[in-house]
């Protein structure tokens, strides 16, 4: 289960504090654990198996070995909420013995759909367009493109049978799946894209990339009971959406998540979005950002060291010893041999200790202690950041769903495009 450590030389949260923000956000809790009616619509994620109960589950396996045994690629075409819980864990999990997963619908830019589709020259593939509402132009747009390449290389039926649309019940999407005999699998329409990681939207793709998808719900499950039981005052959750509000008021701006396994690039992506489109409302918000270490210790840490103090860091360690590589002599003199027979892992975690040491002399920093890097704690992830989420924005006076100002520069978009 994950742990949570806080370190803060300044002091500038004392324990006292954070137990005083922790009670007054119990009724907060409590109205989140049992969810709010006001919000009825968007929390089919507050129940895991409500979206990936054994029925589903069996329906993605089957769907998934299925494309496995007759493709050597597989286009994920999604944007924001519809692929970012997907690839973060297909990049960091993926067994690499099925179909190369290739991404699309989350670009307008030319070059990029031709490098796309460069990338099927030769490959027999199949395509999952996942749009919750079809009205969204990045995965219109794409869609189009790749039922036209599948026209050009299959029959009719043959290029039906590789196209999948993961959509609303009742939407123009569901309704072209019927009459051009494609595979639909429901978009839940009680979640928001962000939420749906624990759905169609996220487990079909990663089935078919080779991950655990039972040990992911598993951990999301497990992570959805510790967070509904225990001593509310306990609860992890609303200890970190707590102290985040608290650095909020405060003065800090912006949390940046960081960690030092590569692992995670693309679960950032998703945190980020995750946090950005939740919060960020009526004015008010943390900007979430993030940071690759140890690469960018050498770019962005600059900054965090000596800059405005407008932010405190997350960071996501990871407990298990998943790799190991031992720096040999090799008898040249490069003035490095105090690294002979130490281990990359060792030398990792000495970096990290070292940064969260010189970083909490100047800003606050969370430790999200994860006991591996695997499905299950992904799920676990996935679940608690989703519930610390609805929670941290409960805590702000916020609506924690839905997303307005993300339609703001569609009208526009639209008349340039005589829509």
């Amino acid at each position: 289960m994950l742990k949570l450590s806080i370190r803060d030389r300044r002091g500038l949260v004392s324990e006292a504090e954070l137990a005083a923000a922790v009670e007054a956000g119990l009724p907060t809790l409590a109205r989140a654990q049992a969810g709010e009616a006001d919000y009825a619509n968007d929390q089919g994620w507050l129940r895991v198996d409500e979206w990936a109960n054994e029925e589903v589950l069996a329906n993605i396996e089957a769907i998934a070995a299925k494309v496995r045994a007759s493709c050597d690629a597989f286009v994920l075409l999604g944007v924001g909420g519809s692929n970012n819980a997907a690839r973060s864990v297909i990049e960091a999990l993926a067994d690499g013995a099925g179909p190369q997963i290739v991404y699309a619908g989350n670009t307008l830019s030319a070059n990029a759909m031709n490098r796309m589709l460069k990338q099927l020259e030769g490959k027999r593939f199949a395509v999952d367009c996942i749009a919750k509402n079809f009205e969204t132009l990045e995965p219109g747009a794409s869609f189009r493109v790749l039922r036209r390449a599948l026209a050009d290389r299959y029959t009719p039926q043959q290029a039906a049978e590789r196209v999948i649309c993961t959509g609303t019940i009742g939407s123009a999407l569901e309704k072209l799946c019927r009459d051009e005999g494609y595979t639909f699998v429901p978009f839940p329409t009680n979640i928001g894209g962000r939420y749906t990681a624990m759905s169609y939207v996220g487990l079909l793709p990663m089935a078919v990339a080779g991950v655990d998808i039972r040990a992911l719900v598993r951990g999301a499950a497990d992570m959805e009971r510790a967070l509904h039981t225990g001593a509310p005052e306990e609860n992890l959750a609303l200890r970190y959406a707590a102290l985040r509000n608290l650095y909020y008021q405060r003065g800090y701006k912006m949390e940046l998540l960081a960690s030092f396994e590569p692992q995670f690039r693309w679960f950032y992506k998703w945190w980020v979005q995750l946090f950005a489109e939740s919060e960020g409302k009526d004015g008010k918000g943390l900007y979430p950002t993030a940071a690759e270490y140890s690469e960018e210790l050498h770019a962005v840490g600059q900054y965090i060291q000596d800059g405005a103090p407008l932010m405190f860091e997350t960071f996501l360690d990871v407990e298990a010893r998943q790799d190991s590589l031992v720096v040999m002599p090799d008898g040249k003199d490069d003035h490095f041999d105090y690294l002979n027979g130490k281990d990359f892992y060792d030398i990792n975690k000495a970096a990290f200790a070292a940064t969260v040491t010189a970083h909490s002399e100047k800003l606050p920093c969370l430790i999200f202690e994860v006991p591996a890097l695997d499905a299950y704690n992904f799920g676990q992830l996935f679940y608690f950041f989703q519930f610390a989420c609805y929670v941290s924005g409960r805590l702000l006076g916020i609506n924690p769903f839905n997303q307005p100002g993300v339609e703001a520069y569609k009208g526009w978009m639209f008349k340039a495009l005589g829509k």
